[in-house]
């Protein structure tokens, strides 16, 4: 493990020069890595450790999904079975379904929890807030979580490049005396580009605060109002778009994203500079009471209820399409589909 300095703030991490892929071979030789659910994070993970040399199976109901098990390789009664089959065979059981997909399956996977197994997450919702979900692990097992940074997507196609994606970790329960050495080997085996240690109650709160604040939720309401008030001023929907979205997606964000936000005001005019010095403590001010509202929301447990209300009825799959089909239709996506044509890349 690695000391590093965040802003002034000691921490330990771990990379692949501090704990090796052949040593997280050797840790995890004598186990069978057994994937639940092959969705999000599903299909990263488990073709990652398949290429990386470590024995894994898929549990996937039939299905459309099924069907993409069977495109990546996975062969039905080998290394793809029910999850039930795959959970009975697995020491290892990685509980990658949705959050409100591990409540329903609970029942199914906690008889197969056996002594001495493990019970690996990427995210700690499930047990975070077990007085909602249910879930509840057998004592006599390890409880552990590798919570990648991103993407199942970003996860395998940034592991194809040969680069990795930053990880969190943690251990809930250590009945082994190994679970924290289990833990990294496994963060290595899905393709961690470095690992830092947190709680499961902190990856949840911390999770759910980003992917409603700046990581999809506020960025997605910014956006969407900047857009909106350029148009009102007589703003065509191409300039609107490129002076909200392209530029800081294609231009702006790769900066600030390799070198930091005081790189991206270098590389811009002076004009851009200053105002963007003089705004940026308004918006901080305006904005921080909100993101105060929504970690509240969070750490309560109200958005973990939220989503287990309307991620677990029968018809959220189809009322959740006609949302994101309503955003896609919005004049300012449907301009960006236009803009995008339009980058040289495409010509």
């Amino acid at each position: 493990m690695a000391e590093m300095n965040f802003g002034g703030v000691m921490e330990t991490v771990v990379t692949s020069h501090e704990f090796s892929l052949e040593k997280a071979r050797e840790v995890l030789k004598n186990e069978t890595i057994a994937v639940i659910g092959y969705g999000i994070q599903g299909p990263g993970q488990a073709c990652n450790l398949r290429d990386n040399g470590f024995n894994v199976i898929v549990g996937q109901r039939q299905g459309k999904t099924y069907e993409k098990c069977l495109k990546d390789g996975w062969v039905p009664g080998k290394t793809l079975f029910s999850i039930e089959e795959a959970a009975e065979k697995g020491t290892i059981i990685c509980m990658l379904l949705s959050d409100a997909g591990q409540i329903a399956c609970w029942p199914k996977i906690k008889p197969h929890l056996t002594a001495g197994k493990t019970l690996y997450y990427s995210h700690g919702f499930a047990i975070n807030w077990s007085d909602r979900t249910g879930v509840v692990p057998p004592k006599d097992i390890d409880v552990i979580m590798v919570a990648p940074k991103g993407s199942g997507t970003s996860l395998r196609t940034m592991f194809c490049e040969g680069r990795g994606l930053n990880c969190s970790y943690a251990v809930y329960q250590d009945a082994s005396g190994k679970a924290e050495e289990k833990t990294i080997a496994f963060g290595i085996g899905i393709g961690a580009g470095y690992l830092f240690k947190t709680t499961f109650q902190r990856e949840a709160t911390s999770d759910l605060t980003g992917e409603r604040g700046s990581l999809m939720g506020a960025i997605e309401g910014l956006l969407e109002a900047q857009y909106d008030v350029l148009r009102e001023n007589g703003h065509s929907p191409s300039e609107a778009f490129n002076e909200t979205v392209e530029e800081l997606t294609q231009s702006l964000g790769p900066l600030f994203g390799a070198k930091g936000m005081d790189w991206m005001y270098a590389n811009c005019s002076t004009t851009a500079q200053r105002g963007a010095l003089d705004w940026a403590p308004r918006f901080r001010e305006a904005i921080k009471p909100v993101m105060e509202w929504l970690y509240y929301s969070v750490k309560t447990g109200n958005e973990a209820q939220i989503s287990i209300d309307k991620n677990s009825q029968a018809d959220y799959r189809e009322k959740l399409n006609a949302e994101l089909e309503a955003m896609r239709n919005k004049e300012m996506w449907q301009a960006g589909v236009t803009v995008r044509k339009l980058r040289p890349e495409n010509n």
